[in-house]
């Protein structure tokens, strides 16, 4: 029994594992990641087998495909009718450097020779090469940024789960006394307040005023702090508000008086019946979660001079490098649809009575 509780949690101990070494510094290679993504998606088979989830699992599957290949195409047919190109400068290329650029990324070839030829490429993981990085392939500049966009990422949602689940819990357990009204003025100011706004006066008062932490760059665990606090803190204030309006709707249902009547203690009705019954509003707040860190991570890595994902992406498009910005818009988009079907899968879990079809 303990061997099958240990495989069973086996991808949460990998993943905290990963998690822990990365943020203290240690250099977790590809092998443990791969083992860590081969290990959720083993579990994520058993779940939607135990679940019949089998066919919901392919219909989302399938439904992912379509979305991927309809952002792909619109982005392609997007970036050639837009007017300028990815040569045209304030100083006209001679005609004949030109054409001869232009021969060697095939943009003289028949617009949908170009489609197609991209399609084949996306199907072997060929994005092709960027035109501004010359000689780089955007496969190789997307795995050399990523992984500190993850990073950074995933330190922010487990950061905005970890205090806006808690705070949110609090408040509704003091509902209508002084802490609650507090932690409630502190959720709408962490929403309301912008990143980028945030930023630098955390930058001003703990690197230059308190000098404890770096203010840029990402060498190391002093160097993740602001950043990751920057970026979780408005997921957190969500995630507060909604936990606290969730519990307060599922503390007044006729079960929960059953369980306080049958002389339970309140921290056990709170947190084993009400927390779990009220976990499925904030889950689906996981992928728009994702997303707004994601688009919110352009501005957080510029500031503090991180070496992610999100540069690059701002680049081509201030570049019109066609294949870096079609690469990096399949990756947000892969992330998104990715993030929609785990949380999905985890409200099912949470809550058996939730049938998907």
């Amino acid at each position: 029994m303990i061997a099958l509780a240990l495989l069973r949690f086996l991808p949460l101990y990998l993943f905290a594992f990963c998690v822990v070494g990365s943020f203290a510094g240690f250099e977790i290679n590809r092998w443990m990641i791969v083992a860590t993504l081969a290990s959720f998606a083993i579990e994520i088979a058993i779940l939607a087998v135990r679940k019949s989830l089998v066919r919901y699992v392919f219909r989302r599957i399938g439904e992912a495909v379509v979305t991927l290949w309809l952002i792909a195409t619109l982005t392609f047919v997007l970036l050639r009718i837009l007017p300028g190109g990815p040569f045209d400068a304030e100083k006209a290329l001679p005609p004949d450097i030109k054409a001869a650029i232009e021969e060697k990324y095939k943009m003289n070839d028949p617009l949908l020779k170009q489609y197609t030829d991209y399609l084949k490429g996306i199907m072997v993981g060929d994005l092709g090469e960027s035109y501004k990085n010359t000689g780089r392939n955007v496969a190789d500049i997307i795995s050399e940024a990523l992984p500190a966009s993850v990073q950074l990422g995933v330190y922010a949602i487990m950061l905005a789960y970890l205090i806006g689940i808690p705070l949110g819990v609090w408040a509704a357990a003091n509902h209508g006394t002084w802490m609650d009204s507090a932690l409630m003025t502190l959720a709408i100011s962490g929403v309301a307040m912008p990143s980028f706004l945030i930023a630098p006066i955390f930058i001003l008062a703990f690197c230059f005023w308190l000098n404890i932490f770096e203010p840029a760059l990402w060498l190391g665990p002093s160097y993740y702090i602001l950043p990751t606090v920057v970026i979780g803190i408005r997921p957190a204030a969500s995630i507060a508000r909604l936990t606290r309006a969730s519990v307060l709707e599922v503390i007044r249902s006729d079960f929960i008086r059953t369980a306080k009547a049958k002389g339970l203690a309140q921290t056990k009705v709170l947190f084993k019946h009400v927390l779990r019954n009220s976990l499925i509003p904030v889950l689906s707040l996981t992928g728009p979660m994702v997303a707004s860190i994601l688009t919110g991570s352009f501005v957080i890595e510029k500031i503090f001079a991180i070496p992610g994902a999100s540069k690059h992406l701002v680049d081509g498009v201030t570049n019109r490098d066609y294949p870096l910005i079609l690469g990096m818009t399949l990756l947000f988009s892969v992330l998104l649809v990715v993030a929609n079907l785990i949380t999905d899968l985890l409200i099912a879990v949470v809550d058996p009575r939730v049938k998907m079809s």
